[in-house]
């Protein structure tokens, strides 16, 4: 089952104050997410290895309505090809986006030699460079105290790398309430230099990572050696993919995710456009009201 289709995911996202709501409609989750005043948008990550189904839509439209929503974004998400949009009507769009159009996979059906080869020699050898240097990776609990210095460290790592990252209670929330998420942190003579968050469902998923800015433990390549446990406890809980989520679009050179991609890429060069977003809008008037307001918020200086 896919993370953002689950109970766990839905609660984390309740527990955030990212929505308001959520419903179940025959088996699939429904986002009920806030915009300004009184205004409500429905989200819904559509994951299937079928097409959009027509009874499910017009439930979900139906439900729309009746909870008067201004919009519903379908966001659909394939490993193997975005689902086609069955819906003629359905505006190909989005209002936010939440997951890129592309990522980067690693097949977990491959054998862990195979995965290795397919990688760039110098991150084969930052791995094996990591484990010369004694440094460990372990899962720990997700305490309190292990949460709080993961933020601390967190905090470290964005104000070196230059972006914005969520609040303490944002990574509490996430881990306690998600299941299958996992604190992972690579040790260096039992000093944690790294600590990262994965979530192992259906696929295994990359979502956060922070790491000491000390020169002297950052040439230990712990991150190398931490994604490479990451992708073998996903091989052991059966999930098809290593997903390191969030990659630029190939063609756009002036995206701000270039100089993470380019890491991540040499992982693996199985990228692949999974998600794609359609609206369907339920009062044209007021959205693109929204849709103007929202361009003028842009345009301001603070």
């Amino acid at each position: 089952m896919s993370i953002w289709q689950t109970q766990s995911w839905q609660n984390m996202l309740k527990d955030s104050w990212q929505t308001s709501k959520y419903f179940l409609i025959d088996n699939v989750y429904i986002e009920k997410r806030s915009l300004w005043l009184w205004q409500f948008w429905f989200f819904v990550i559509w994951v299937s290895l079928t097409e959009i189904q027509t009874s499910v839509y017009k439930k979900i439209i139906d439900l729309s309505k009746k909870e008067k929503v201004l919009f519903v974004q379908f966001e659909t998400i394939h490993y193997w090809a975005a689902i086609k949009n069955t819906f003629k009507k359905l505006k190909s769009s989005y209002y936010k986006k939440f997951i890129t159009p592309y990522t980067c996979v690693i097949d977990l059906e491959k054998d862990t030699d195979t995965i290795l080869s397919e990688m760039k020699p110098k991150w084969r050898y930052n791995i094996r460079l990591a484990e010369k240097k004694w440094v460990i990776v372990r899962e720990v609990e997700k305490s309190d105290d292990n949460i709080k210095a993961f933020y601390n460290l967190m905090l470290d790592t964005t104000s070196r790398d230059w972006f914005n990252g969520n609040t303490f209670d944002f990574y509490k929330t996430f881990l306690l309430d998600i299941e299958s998420s996992k604190l992972l942190i690579a040790y260096s003579e039992d000093i944690p230099i790294a600590w990262w968050i994965f979530t192992f469902n259906d696929n295994a998923i990359y979502y956060y990572g922070a790491s000491t800015s000390d020169k002297k433990y950052r040439n230990l390549m712990a991150p190398y050696l931490l994604q490479w446990t990451a992708i073998n406890v996903g091989k052991s809980l059966n999930c098809h993919f290593y997903d390191f989520l969030w990659v630029a679009t190939p063609w756009d050179k002036k995206s701000s995710l270039l100089w993470v991609t380019d890491f991540k890429l040499k992982f693996t060069k199985d990228i692949r456009q999974v998600s794609e977003s359609y609206l369907h809008i339920n009062n044209i008037l007021l959205f693109y009201v929204l849709i103007i307001i929202k361009s003028i918020k842009k345009l301001l200086p603070f």
